[in-house]
């Protein structure tokens, strides 16, 4: 069973919405992030919007790979959606260790294997947490396995519920 609660997509990784992210990634048009988190605001259940949650976190980069892209597409993306005043967006108690391995193309076992230990939390933020409900964005949603150590490090250090918001989710066979 994973850490997280429940997870919410709005597409799969392909097509239009595919192209407009590997823009946004990839070609540094943050332009991008706006038409994408518009889709997202327009077409996911409004439920979403009123969801009880207190902090929304972005999928962090490591410091080197943030250097190198410039931005955090999660973050980007995040900042823009719309959700409740009371949730509370917070892109930098969250971190990520620098991680060597590519995870593309690697099976669940190994994405599960590398991602493990990853991510920790600033120690500032471990009592803000304690007994919160925490949405966690990210661009794409893969196996699972980045997501599910996300989960696991906030509910060990005292989140009682983790839901997953995914702008794009690839096909299981993407990752075999």
């Amino acid at each position: 069973m994973p850490y997280f609660d429940e997870t919410y997509c709005l597409g799969f990784y392909n097509g239009k919405l595919q192209n407009a992210l590997h823009q946004l990634k990839y070609q540094k048009r943050l332009s991008y992030a706006h038409g994408l988190t518009s889709i997202w605001n327009d077409v996911m259940p409004e439920y979403l919007n009123t969801l009880q949650a207190d902090y929304l976190l972005p999928v962090p980069l490591s410091a080197e790979k943030l250097r190198l892209r410039g931005f955090n597409q999660s973050w980007e993306l995040a900042r823009r959606i719309k959700c409740k005043d009371s949730i509370h967006k917070m892109p930098y108690i969250l971190k990520r260790r620098h991680h060597q391995k590519p995870q593309a193309g690697s099976s669940l076992t190994i994405r599960q294997s590398n991602i493990r230990g990853a991510f920790y939390l600033e120690k500032d933020a471990l009592a803000l947490l304690e007994n919160k409900s925490v949405i966690v964005f990210d661009d794409v949603m893969t196996s699972g396995a980045t997501l599910d150590e996300i989960a696991r490090i906030l509910k060990d250090n005292g989140v009682s519920r983790v839901t997953n918001w995914v702008l794009l989710r690839t096909s299981k066979t993407s990752f075999r």
